[in-house]
């Protein structure tokens, strides 16, 4: 969510600021705006809605200036219109803010109380006050954002433009993320390294609580005690062509059409096909002595760790806790001692997963991080990285990340299993035989995609959807739901199939369609016979399953979906796709905004 990019350059940053926000556009947004300095002005354009208002915006009215900042809103406090879109201003100054200030309310009453009138109905603008106050009462900037950053609670990225010093910015961060690009005679300020990539691959990665003065020849960085410090400077490697459709309708067809490459990709950094053996990245701890692994993560990636509690029981003997990242800490769990908390997330910043992570790590836990940002916060404190080599992902609602994300904790579970001697040589080879089938048979899985389209007009005028499934499957029914309800805006819930008698079965008749996930094999009788239960109650069934089990269970059914024989390792990986495809289908016969559904993002840095 939110983007920022800053620039002290050389010449004029209005269209290198735009382009910026351009390559954050995937995080979602709801409002965009930019500030230059400019003559000894600062120049402020804003617009609500989507980038193409700014470009008009600034094509009718130019904010010419080499230096600036720039910004993407996703709503938090105050409706997404052009008052509180950012920057927010001052006579003094501009502010981009990520994340959210929770003490805003009495921040912005002592604000009042000392004559102070803020225009917009944001948490953000409270701090371009604040900081504004200072310089007006004679503190240098620096010591100005020194003051008032103590002051927040909360979670924040800042860039600072100031209208008297035209030479720097200043950037801090809290809980969200910020980076430094260093250029040619330029330097640069971001939420993260793909917004800066055609600018620069020179990277440095604020920490927790650092704050910097970003000038034309370098920087100066401090700590939260606001000591000086060093911080490394890095390659990114993030691509700086913009990342494009290509023949693709949409991003998340785009996306889901790559899962068959990213997975082989992902595989190949676990997986060793010279002896068919499990291959991990190293790592000083002893994965053999782990007794309790707790797995964290939200919305997919959560679902990701539900299939993932099957592997890890199942191969590794393993118990294994499962929270949701908003709940984790509220509960005081009890984290065991020699314990391993794994925190899945595409993005690595994903705010309450990163609170999670720190709990756990403050109480002496190995901290692993599935991530597909190798460079993101998650990342940098983990014991144990396990990136996903999914690349770029644009469409908000997560498709090849989610399964990169299974094929990296497969291996994992099956890498544990036999480090703790309960998986053998010949068990292990065929665990790696399936893994290195997944790739053809997501393609075997794509190859139904023009069905998927045929049958999406059924479902697209449902008012509620159902997803069943056993097994691993559960998980799979959820994801599923999770899909339709965030693209196409139908209302969807996923069940474990024995669920069905205990309260959802009440919902069924002839215009709820019910989505089932079943794959042949040792669970496929007990869930046909909860579809027989729906289908005399006269619901309208969707079969999702293998050519066997079409032939036994097909007939009748309003749709069906084949997909390939698959073994159950990676049916999760493969039952994925038609889950995908059937929601971006309706969502397109329903013709909404598939790519950036409204009121969603794609990083969630705020909790």
């Amino acid at each position: 969510m939110c983007g920022i990019i800053g620039i002290v350059g050389n010449r004029g940053v209005a269209d290198r600021l735009v382009d910026g926000l351009k390559r954050m556009e995937y995080r979602g947004y709801d409002s965009a705006g930019i500030c230059t300095i400019h003559d000894g002005d600062l120049v402020r354009r804003r617009a609500e809605g989507k980038l193409a208002n700014l470009v008009e915006e600034l094509a009718a009215h130019p904010a010419p200036g080499a230096i600036g900042i720039a910004h993407t809103r996703w709503a938090t406090h105050g409706a997404p219109i052009a008052k509180n879109a950012h920057p927010h201003a001052t006579d003094h100054l501009a502010l981009v803010h990520n994340g959210i200030i929770e003490n805003y309310k009495e921040l912005r009453a002592e604000l009042s109380v000392d004559g102070r009138t803020l225009e917009s109905d944001t948490d953000s603008e409270v701090v371009a006050h604040l900081i504004s106050r200072e310089v007006e009462n004679g503190a240098e900037p620096t010591d100005a954002v020194q003051t008032v950053l103590p002051r927040l609670r909360g979670a924040f990225a800042l860039a600072i433009a100031f209208r008297d010093y035209p030479d720097f910015l200043i950037g801090a961060r809290r809980g969200s993320p910020l980076v430094i690009g260093w250029g040619d005679d330029e330097t640069y300020i971001g939420s993260d390294a793909l917004a800066l990539a055609p600018l620069t691959q020179q990277i440095t990665y604020l920490e927790e609580g650092d704050w910097t003065v970003v000038r034309r020849d370098g920087t100066v960085i401090y700590d939260e005690a606001g000591q000086k410090v060093e911080r490394e400077v890095t390659t990114s490697g993030a691509s700086a062509a913009a990342v494009e459709k290509g023949n693709y309708r949409h991003f998340m067809q785009k996306e889901i059409f790559e899962q068959p490459t990213v997975v082989a990709q992902t595989l190949g950094s676990y997986v060793r096909q010279a002896d068919n053996s499990v291959a991990l990245p190293q790592f000083d701890f002893d994965i053999s002595s782990i007794r309790r692994v707790t797995i964290v993560a939200c919305g997919t990636s959560y679902y990701a760790g539900l299939v993932a509690k099957y592997w890890f029981e199942q191969f590794a003997r393993v118990p294994v806790d499962i929270d949701v990242a908003s709940e984790f800490r509220y509960r005081e769990p009890v984290l065991e001692e020699g314990g391993l908390s794994l925190f899945i997330s595409q993005s690595g910043e994903t705010a309450d997963t990163l609170a999670a992570l720190r709990h756990c790590k403050e109480n002496g836990q190995t901290i692993g991080a599935v991530v597909n940002v190798p460079t993101s916060s998650m990342a940098r404190e983990a014991d144990l990285l396990l990136p996903t080599h999914a690349g770029p992902e644009i469409g908000v609602a997560s498709t090849k990340a989610f399964t990169c994300q299974l094929a990296v904790l497969a291996a994992l579970a099956a890498h544990m299993a036999v480090k703790k001697g309960l998986m053998g040589r010949e068990e292990e080879q065929k665990v790696v035989e399936h893994l290195l089938q997944a790739p053809a048979c997501l393609n075997a899985a794509l190859d139904h995609d023009e069905d998927i389209a045929a049958m999406a007009p059924l479902i697209a005028p449902a008012r509620d959807v159902l997803y069943i499934g056993r097994g691993q499957d559960f998980p799979l029914a959820m994801e599923g739901a999770l899909k339709l309800k965030e693209i196409s805006y139908i209302h969807a819930e996923g069940y474990a199939s024995g669920e069905m008698k205990h309260g959802p079965i009440a919902l069924i008749d002839d215009e709820v369609p019910v989505i089932v996930i079943a794959p042949s094999g040792p669970l496929f009788e007990k869930t046909v016979s909860n579809m027989e239960e729906v289908r005399a109650r006269g619901g309208q069934i969707v079969l999702i399953s293998d050519a066997k089990g079409l032939a036994e269970a097909g007939e009748g059914c309003l749709a069906t979906i084949e997909m390939p024989e698959v073994h159950p390792l990676i049916a999760p990986l493969v039952y994925a796709i038609p889950v995908q495809l059937l929601a971006y289908h309706v969502a397109c016969v329903k013709g909404t905004d598939v790519d950036q559904p409204r009121n969603l993002a794609k990083s969630v840095t705020v909790e």
